[in-house]
């Protein structure tokens, strides 16, 4: 008996985003082996716009060839038990070959191109939203392999992207792994035992982890990262990382910008069209990011246009299938300059143009550590949007590539920043790619096992560094709105980006901040009320009590305290009057951690001693139906 062919819609691969959510959840820090298969055929698949047949109804399905054929035939060859009295046993067998059946062809399931509508990447054949919820996985440094092999198998690292609900890796790659040929033709053993700073510890660990890659060539090695994603449904982006390998980046390091030492633009263009080429057959591969972070003195706007053109023409030309995917100036901090101008590629109306932009605290670090938190966040906002954001408006595309924060939590500049980062990303309902994965490097800058902070894994790769944090991101992972997701008008979730959770009713109609997905509907508008969305009865609306109390649900318009104001350059601060004074309080986080309450507001301005994040709200607009 066969798989029948199955209809998967993006909104069910976000309902399997939710069961790995709640997977981290229930496991902690600790990563189990695998992620938790999904319990309906919709639920299988990343790609899921289809199951692939498995078998066909005229012959056995794979799962019932491999198994004895007595079996196969209802007698024991052991026993020479009549079929009829094996009645049980053969509905098991039935059930395993099915569930093996599903189980088996889900990992193979193959899917539509993305290609992009107006401001969103979608699936070419639905037409539906695919968010990427992606994070950065290096593969870019001297020994030119993906990180963590000599900590545990790849399968089992696949595996820990998707239990953590990421849908996407941005792999990193050099120029030189695809250009040339002495690099890349040696083994991954070679790669390691030719550089001196590196014992042979590595390669005896990635050896007994995976011994399948170890004498691979460095190409060959990096198409099994790619393949191994993809059998564990993960989508990839192939990221042109650096020119040379070793760590990126410094303005002069000769890999910034066309023309300096390790960066001559026709060979980078062949590199492109190379690993496009090599990686036409493998369908997760759906984006390839044409260079990280161009800088330096060189950089200039005329041969930004020149050149990006030529690479996206190369990529195109040999793989019409990917997103393209381009970066801006400055660390790719800047993309203004295509506020006046667009690209010219031939390939426009195929819908296959990506815009990434980064933002990390140390781009503004000073501001962060020394400015008012509310002054600074508001600041920078604007000029995120001023320099990037804006090309949402023109209907493109924007990818927030890299991202990220010391996962410690120890950096004041990267606390108060990703608490910002957090609410621009879901009031956007950016597409995103965290940095980083890796709890540590084989090599970086001379030191060996150096550890990656913002890694999410911890140092040994087998528990998430800070259950929090990943918690945190994890809350934007699933789409708020686009193609496929209107299901509803659009209204307001109550977003507290320090936590990442989401105001809404327990079961004893108390405000209350849970874990997403965020699915309590509020409406904001001219009356300046946070009312619920309800049919068929009168409106309740969130009601300041008092200074330390919590808030309550009141019929609307009755007090002044039932309407709130958006205070501070932020615009995070929601506040009120309490009834019967003059006290201006904001929305406040209780000692519990769940409970929302009223307290004076904090930090409003000027003051940039104090952290205001906690009483950080975002209304973000959204027309998902969440059950």
């Amino acid at each position: 008996m066969g798989c029948a062919k199955r209809g998967r819609t993006a909104k069910s691969m976000y309902a399997s985003g939710r069961v790995w959510m709640e997977m981290v959840h229930e496991h902690g820090p600790a990563l189990p082996a695998s992620p938790p298969r999904a319990t309906t055929a919709k639920a299988a698949s990343w790609s899921g716009r289809w199951f692939p047949t498995c078998g066909s109804s005229s012959s056995p399905s794979p799962a019932t060839r491999s198994l004895p054929k007595a079996m196969a035939r209802g007698k024991d060859e052991a026993t020479d038990e009549p079929r009829d009295n094996r009645k049980m046993e053969s509905s098991i067998l039935l059930l395993i070959s099915l569930l093996l059946c599903f189980v088996a062809e889900a990992a193979a399931a193959t899917t539509s191109p993305l290609s992009t509508s107006k401001r969103w990447i979608v699936d070419a054949g639905s037409g539906e939203r695919v968010k990427l919820a992606c994070v950065n996985w290096p593969s870019h440094l001297e020994p030119m392999v993906a990180e963590g092999l000599s900590k545990r198998p790849l399968d089992e690292i696949s595996k820990a992207i998707g239990t953590m609900g990421f849908n996407c890796v941005r792999l990193t790659w050099p120029t030189f792994l695809a250009t040339n040929d002495s690099l890349a033709s040696l083994t991954v053993r070679q790669s390691f035992e030719r550089l001196s700073a590196l014992n042979f510890t590595d390669v005896s660990l990635i050896e007994r982890h995976n011994p399948a890659l170890i004498d691979l060539p460095l190409i060959e090695a990096y198409q099994a990262v790619v393949s191994n994603l993809g059998d564990n449904n993960v989508m990839v982006i192939l990221d042109n990382h650096i020119s040379k390998p070793g760590w990126c980046c410094s303005r002069t390091d000769g890999n910034g910008f066309f023309g300096d030492t390790y960066f001559d633009p026709n060979m980078w263009a062949e590199g492109l069209n190379y690993m496009a080429t090599l990686f036409r057959s493998h369908k997760n591969v759906i984006g390839m990011s044409l260079r990280n972070e161009l800088r330096g003195p060189r950089q200039n706007v005329e041969d930004w246009f020149k050149y990006m053109a030529m690479g996206a023409e190369a990529v195109h030309a040999a793989n019409k299938d990917v997103l393209v995917i381009l970066s801006g100036l400055s660390f790719d901090n800047d993309l203004s300059f295509l506020s006046t101008r667009q690209l010219n590629v031939s390939f426009s109306r195929k819908r296959k143009l990506v815009f990434e932009v980064h933002w990390y605290s140390f781009s503004d670090s000073e501001a962060w550590r020394n400015g008012n938190p509310n002054d600074v966040c508001g600041s920078i906002s604007g000029s995120v949007t001023n320099k990037a954001g804006f090309l949402l408006q023109r209907k493109f595309p924007l990818f927030l590539s890299e991202f990220g924060m010391d996962q410690r939590g120890v950096n004041v500049e990267d606390n108060r920043y990703f608490s910002c980062a957090m609410a621009y990303a879901a009031d956007k309902d950016l597409d995103w790619s965290l940095w980083t994965l890796q709890g540590s490097y084989y090599l970086r800058e001379g030191v060996v096992e150096l550890e990656e902070v913002y890694g999410v894994l911890s140092l040994n790769w087998t528990t998430v560094r800070n259950p929090t944090q990943l918690q945190r991101v994890q809350s934007i992972q699933q789409p708020f709105r686009g193609p496929g997701f209107s299901d509803v008008p659009p209204y307001k979730i109550i977003f507290h980006p320090l936590t990442g959770h989401c105001v809404t009713l327990d079961s004893s109609r108390r405000l209350t901040l849970a874990v997403g997905p965020c699915s309590q509907m509020w409406s904001y508008g001219h009356h300046k009320t946070l009312s619920l969305n309800t049919t068929g009865s009168t409106p309740s609306c969130i009601t300041a009590v008092g200074v330390g109390m919590p808030v309550a649900l009141a019929e609307c318009d009755r007090v002044t305290s039932s309407k709130w104001a958006l205070l501070s350059s932020s615009h995070m601060h929601v506040s009120t009057k309490v009834a019967g004074g003059n006290a201006t309080v904001c929305l406040d986080v209780g000692g519990d951690g769940r409970s929302l309450i009223t307290n004076p507001c904090r930090c409003l301005g000027g003051d940039a001693r104090c952290d205001p994040e906690g009483q950080w709200f975002k209304l973000v607009t959204s027309t998902r139906l969440v059950s």
